[in-house]
């Protein structure tokens, strides 16, 4: 498989595939393709557990694999939202974890788990960032992230405080928790919300400038709102 990736900040990968190979997407990340890509519809694999948590993260249980057909095939995935697409080379020990709606496409050999940050309880109100996904096995995944991003690499012990929904990924090898903001008027007029998102090291992570989630929230004073006359 070749790739290349062009057009930020609306960017687009385009895949140019071999006789017979597959690339898996998530439901609807198809933008254009030649015509003889042929897609199959089934379940992301992984046994029953595995699919659960995908269902309770939220997440289709369901991957489209479009394989080449015939001769070499090509096939292309355009973010939904202005940012960056990043490739990552997944093998064991260099396994990804990332926001859960991150993923856009795959070579056929990574496989797909939900990971739940340590502290279920705190987690749980921690909005966005709780549930992720995990990337393992062996191939190549792409990845969309929100606005400009910005790459860090954390030593052991090191650590880095996020508000929630910034952290676009890291390495499998850091930790993630959900730590409450101290204070009670930093809760109620810091205008940050309860809870931060701390990363520790060992490993990359990657930081995103604009989640989609807060972009929607910029401009909801922004959006005309209904009124009915009688």
């Amino acid at each position: 498989m070749r790739y290349s990736i062009e057009g930020e900040p609306l960017p687009v990968v385009i895949l140019e595939t071999e006789a017979n190979e597959t690339i898996l997407t998530q439901r609807g990340a198809m933008s254009w393709m030649s015509s003889n890509m042929q897609m199959e519809t089934n379940t992301a694999g992984g046994g029953l557990g595995k699919l659960f948590g995908r269902a309770l993260s939220g997440e289709s249980i369901f991957l489209n694999r479009y394989t080449a057909v015939g001769g070499q095939g090509l096939i292309a995935f355009a973010a939904c939202f202005p940012g960056s697409i990043r490739a990552f080379n997944i093998a064991p020990g260099q396994e990804i974890v990332a926001q859960k709606k991150a993923f856009l496409a795959s070579s056929q050999g990574v496989e797909f788990s939900v990971f739940f940050q340590k502290r279920f309880g705190a987690g749980f109100f921690g909005g966005e960032g709780f549930i992720m996904q995990r990337l393992s096995g062996n191939g190549i995944a792409f990845l969309e992230f929100d606005g400009y991003t910005k790459e860090y690499v954390l030593q052991p012990g090191q650590q880095m405080v996020l508000d929630t929904g910034y952290l676009a990924a890291m390495d499998a090898t850091c930790s993630v928790d959900i730590q409450s903001i101290k204070g009670v008027k930093n809760i109620f007029f810091g205008g940050e919300g309860i809870f931060n998102t701390v990363v520790t090291g060992p490993g990359r992570i990657w930081v995103q400038s604009m989640p989609i989630a807060q972009m929607a929230n910029e401009l909801i004073p922004y959006l005309p709102t209904n009124t009915s006359s009688n």
